[in-house]
């Protein structure tokens, strides 16, 4: 097969491939997206509190009402990807988001507080993880596992620069300037971008073909035409969505409850900065598996991640000292951001690139909405036990599930359905 020289995979190694540029697109995507779409969701709930005087939970409701939202619309991405094209889903995306922050920015009223929130949720379907793994895998094969990190690094980036700036500004504007402003600069700063470098690469579907009968030669187990009815039948495709499920159930319920969980045995402050670290080894877990993550099954290296999260979570259970708490964290919060780089890598590896789309939909609403009950779960546990001792236990428990199902796919393949497939 010919491949014209801009999407050679060797290309891939050089900075001047074009693929670069978009790659720092959707890491700028994924900053404000996660910035203002998840990690100011804590701002908002204050500042609308303190503003209009309502109350926590009918303001984290809708917060909730959001997330949720946003994981069942993930599932219909492929038709949305193939009806508009992945540069106009994303710039309706922006749109949604940019008018989500300007109505929380005027909300006096309960119903446009939902509003907005439900806008949010339109915002994650054409910024969110599911595009930018589509977007950015057109323009890699060789280089794929590194691109998709370095681009998901923009979501704990997010958290590290975005919504501190947001909460200076409130200091300084008051809210409602705050979230103008914001939204000003977000358009100011994503839509030139998205015009200028979201989109398609110059023969992509050729490249795409030849990297994934490759790899398929060698590992594929999975449907070859994935409809979501095939899927829902397919052994590989659960055991991918049930672990993601299962780990993100753990994570986001000790993402949630550290502090509380933490003060007690190391105090407030040093809680405080185990969150801090948690989020630092986050991006140098993100960054530094991304270098390396290509020349690994994808599988294999999801399974070591859980093994050491439930390692971590294990050490903490048993120990009250702040140096080895704080180191737990840390190593907690070094797989924290890989939990969104592998499913994208796995589902490339053991389904044509035709399907990468329902695939990847309808795996990240199964786990993204069972993952959002974790808080709620652990809190259950907790109240139930009188203590988090028996809530750590169970994330541990969870996280070592999944760890079994992730390296299944060797001994429950599908080869049948993966012939019919190549057919």
């Amino acid at each position: 097969m010919i491949l014209t020289q801009d999407t050679s995979p060797s290309d891939e190694t050089s900075l001047r491939y074009p693929g670069w540029r978009v790659v720092l697109a959707c890491f700028l995507m994924a900053l404000f997206l996660f910035g203002f779409g998840l990690y100011g969701h804590g701002v908002y709930l204050a500042e609308l509190q303190r503003q209009n005087g309502w109350s926590a939970a009918l303001i984290s409701g809708a917060s909730t009402l959001s997330l949720l939202l946003a994981n069942i619309f993930a599932t219909f991405t492929n038709e949305l990807v193939a009806r508009l094209g992945p540069r106009r889903l994303v710039l309706l995306g922006m749109a949604a988001l940019a008018a989500s922050m300007t109505l929380l920015a005027l909300a006096s009223t309960p119903w446009q507080l939902y509003v907005a929130f439900m806008l949010m949720s339109l915002g994650w379907i054409g910024m969110g993880t599911i595009v930018i793994a589509a977007v950015v895998s057109l323009w890699f094969v060789r280089r794929r596992g590194l691109a998709i990190s370095l681009a998901f690094t923009g979501a704990s980036a997010g958290g590290v620069v975005v919504t501190p700036l947001l909460v200076f500004l409130v200091e300084r504007l008051g809210f409602a300037v705050a979230m103008l402003t914001a939204m000003a600069v977000m358009v100011a700063v994503l839509v030139p971008v998205a015009v200028a470098w979201i989109g398609l690469p110059p023969a992509a579907a050729p490249a795409e073909a030849e990297a994934d009968d490759s790899s398929q030669d060698q590992t594929s187990s999975a449907p070859g035409e994935a409809s979501r009815a095939k899927l829902m039948g397919s052994v590989a495709f659960w055991t991918i969505s049930i672990p993601f499920a299962l780990a993100l159930t753990a994570q986001i319920a000790f993402i949630v409850h550290q502090i509380a969980l933490l003060e007690p045995k190391i105090g407030r402050g040093n809680a405080g900065f185990a969150v801090s670290a948690m989020t630092l080894m986050a991006i140098v877990g993100r960054l530094g598996l991304g270098m390396v993550v290509d020349r690994f099954d994808p599988r294999l290296v999801t399974a070591a991640s859980l093994v050491s999260q439930a390692a971590a979570l294990l050490t903490i259970l048993q120990s009250d000292s702040v140096p080895i708490v704080l180191v737990a964290c840390a190593v907690f919060g070094f797989s924290v951001g890989n939990l969104i780089t592998l499913p994208p890598l796995i589902i490339h590896r053991e389904f044509n690139a035709a399907s990468f789309v329902v695939v990847m939909g309808l795996s990240n609403a199964i786990s993204g909405t069972i993952g959002a009950l974790g808080p709620g779960l652990v809190g259950m546990v907790r109240d139930w036990s009188g203590g988090y001792d028996a809530a750590l236990a169970l994330c541990i428990a969870l996280e070592l599930v999944a760890a079994v199902i992730i390296v299944q796919r060797g001994r429950l393949s599908w080869r049948p359905a993966a012939a019919e497939g190549r057919g």
